[in-house]
């Protein structure tokens, strides 16, 4: 079934900026200059995914962001105003700290997938977010760090989404150098997906948007789950898991619709329940 396409924009103003295209939410970081990561923003990222993860309409979810950054991560001056406090910040740091956690991990538990959208720096959490993404589509101008260790602070919270998407060594070398890589390094790395001129960079991910959202709501939900749980399994556990899976998707409407309009040369009519 083809979906209708419409398109709805939301929120002119704040720190997150809402646009829906037919079945594709564009969430846009709206921070201006540096697009940090502030409790405002992260509260408003986090409530949208919720909303997101709760709506059948929705199938494919871009992060994207305003300006020349994509993000400078943790927004410094605004924690640093609680060192003031009588605990020195301890309460507001764990707070932030722990919020961005649950942003990246919400992000691998949605039922859609998440595309990051990057043109320019991301640093720090920033970096975090992209990594945390399902894919990642970069200009060839962005670039990348996690430069932590400049200021005293390891890039430790970034470097649990930074290792799972990079490899490891490669990782590692982020962490403990600090230094900016470029985006042809980030894909090397296993950072992005792919690098594009800047002027087609939208065009690109609302073609992977697309042929994303024309697949099964089914199959993505329960493939995007699986993928994720097995990545951390001893190989002989994973295929065990993997086996369960892919029984209990057979089994599912989709699947039956998916292999029938295979069979009989026709277009499937996914199930939107």
């Amino acid at each position: 079934m083809a979906h209708v396409v419409s398109f709805r924009k939301e929120e002119p103003s704040g720190p997150l900026l809402r646009e829906v295209s037919g079945p594709v939410l564009r969430l846009t970081l709206n921070n201006p200059p540096a697009n940090t990561l502030s409790i405002a923003l992260m509260e408003a990222l986090l409530a949208a995914l919720d909303a997101a993860a709760a709506s059948k309409e929705i199938k494919v979810v871009v992060i994207a962001a305003a300006g020349k950054l994509f993000s400078a991560g943790h927004d410094l001056k605004e924690m640093t105003q609680h060192r003031a406090d009588a605990d020195r910040g301890r309460a507001f740091f764990e707070r932030t700290i722990r919020l961005a956690a649950e942003i990246m991990l919400k992000i691998g538990k949605l039922p859609q997938a998440v595309i990051a959208e990057i043109d320019g720096l991301a640093t720090a959490a920033g970096c975090q977010l992209v990594a945390s993404c399902d894919l990642a589509i970069c200009t060839d101008t962005s670039t990348f760090c996690t430069p932590g260790v400049n200021i005293g602070l390891f890039c430790s919270t970034p470097m649990v989404a930074l290792t799972r998407a990079a490899h490891r060594k490669q990782a590692m070398e982020m962490l403990l150098t600090g230094e900016t890589i470029d985006a042809g390094t980030a894909k090397d790395f296993g950072l992005v997906n792919r690098i594009v001129p800047q002027q087609y960079l939208r065009q690109v991910v609302d073609k992977y948007a697309s042929v994303i959202a024309s697949k099964s709501p089914q199959a993505l939900k329960i493939g995007k789950e699986a993928f994720y749980r097995q990545a951390d399994m001893p190989v002989a556990e994973a295929y065990d898991y993997a086996v369960g899976v892919m029984v209990e998707n057979m089994l599912a409407s989709d699947a039956e619709e998916g292999i029938g309009a295979f069979l009989g040369k026709r277009m499937p009519e996914w199930n939107e329940e």
